[in-house]
């Protein structure tokens, strides 16, 4: 069996992860689970170029690592696009008000800004990109996005980060509202990791 190792240690995102890739004949590790302590910089300028830094550096990690040495090195990097904010807070979704500040003050905060603003303007998207790291030394990167628009109040229970406020208009609710599996199968995660799978099924 293969071993696939998430540069996350984002529980609700493994959560997520597992779900998608669970027909997958591979063992899926969180790098905290695989004992890889590594606070990766991400100094790109697109989700890419961060996914694909820390798949590079976690597959450099691992390398060196009798066990997983042959592992498969997954990363992500995601976050919300609002076109009204020129696209903010894009790839400073995580870091958008500062790392420590919860998602409900910066969720509040972005309503704040789009005060006043009408439907048609609040268009946004979910954005992720994936990129795998092989023992080979080849890399490969892949994308998904789910398009929606900002609601107006904080709703939902399900989900994590902004979801709450992205709403989908042909479900008339936000991706917090969603149970985890219709939301898997819209989701930009979820797309990309659909993405991924077929690339590592073909490997």
């Amino acid at each position: 069996m293969k071993t696939i190792i998430f540069a996350t240690g984002n529980r609700n995102k493994m959560e997520e992860i597992r779900m998608i890739l669970k027909d997958l004949d591979a063992e899926i590790l969180s790098q905290k689970e695989a004992g890889i302590d590594a606070d990766v910089v991400e100094d790109g300028t697109t989700f890419e170029e961060n996914a694909l830094i820390k798949a590079r550096e976690i597959r450099k990690i691992a390398s060196a690592m009798e066990k997983y040495k042959e592992a498969v090195i997954l990363a992500d990097d995601s976050g919300l696009e609002i076109d009204y904010l020129n696209k903010e807070p894009g790839i400073y979704s995580a870091r958008y008000l500062g790392e420590d500040t919860s998602y409900d003050i910066k969720n509040n905060a972005l309503l704040d800004r789009l005060a006043g603003v009408p439907d048609e303007d609040r268009t946004a998207r979910f954005v992720c990109a994936i990129a795998a790291a092989f023992p080979d030394g080849t890399e490969e990167v892949v994308r998904g996005a789910m398009e929606g628009r900002i609601g107006y109040e904080i709703a939902g229970e399900h989900g994590f980060g902004y979801d709450p406020i992205f709403f989908l208009p042909q479900y008339g609710c936000t991706s917090a509202q969603l149970d985890p599996e219709k939301k898997n199968e819209l989701s930009h995660r979820g797309e990309g990791l659909r993405k991924m799978r077929r690339i590592l099924e073909q490997r």
